[in-house]
């Protein structure tokens, strides 16, 4: 590891080892909506998006709160070793970054407005950090779980991309990638819903201060 930086993410053969089955317990049910936490299986007619916007608490207390959401849970993805724990995920050798995943109703509230909502809460132009935080776990994404989100992801990330260049504030470094491609991995219990639990809680919302235009 001579030479890494926790702003540089590690090759496989970097990569903590990790392990063959989580190493700690996730509750049962949410506190905030009456839901499970861990939702592998998805009510019919429900469907999934899975974001990283810098620290997971502050993201999923957003997202808990948006109609048409039924839970959210935080956790760690788009990394490499497998169901890795918060200090090594922040150790910056897991290449995994903090992730809310959403299970959505999307009669209620469209992916594309998820999306919407993920650009104007943290600043996607900051690469391996969020303010202050900064680190590989702390960078923008978003895993889609459907052809449609991909699409949609692409094209909303053009839209606000265009958005920042013309106010000149940077170019977009959101990673976009199938969700199927690398594992969510659940985090531990004091994490899910922690912003409930800890009202006055650490909270990072970097952002660019940008809505979204209107007329996309």
């Amino acid at each position: 590891m001579f030479g890494r930086t926790k702003t540089t993410l590690p090759s496989p053969d970097e990569a903590l080892r990790g392990r063959e089955t989580r190493a700690f317990d996730v509750p049962e049910r949410h506190v905030v909506l009456d839901a499970p936490v861990i939702t592998d299986v998805v009510p019919d007619g429900m469907e999934v998006a899975v974001f990283g916007l810098g620290c997971f608490w502050g993201a999923e207390e957003i997202y808990w709160q948006v109609p048409g959401v039924w839970s959210t849970s935080v956790g760690y993805a788009g990394g490499i070793t497998p169901n890795p724990s918060y200090d090594e995920v922040c150790s910056g050798r897991t290449g995994h970054t903090e992730a809310v995943r959403i299970v959505f109703d999307p009669t209620v509230v469209s992916f594309a407005d998820l999306v919407k909502r993920f650009f104007e809460i943290h600043d996607p132009t900051q690469g391996m950090r969020q303010g202050n935080d900064v680190g590989t776990q702390y960078r923008s994404a978003i895993y889609y779980t459907t052809p449609e989100q991909e699409q949609t992801a692409r094209e909303l990330t053009k839209v606000y991309g265009d958005e920042l260049a013309r106010r000149q504030l940077g170019a977009i470094t959101t990673e976009i990638r199938p969700a199927a491609e690398t594992p969510y991995y659940y985090a531990e219990d004091q994490h899910q819903q922690y912003l409930a639990k800890n009202p006055m809680g650490y909270r990072c919302h970097a952002n660019t201060g940008v809505r979204f235009p209107a007329t996309a």
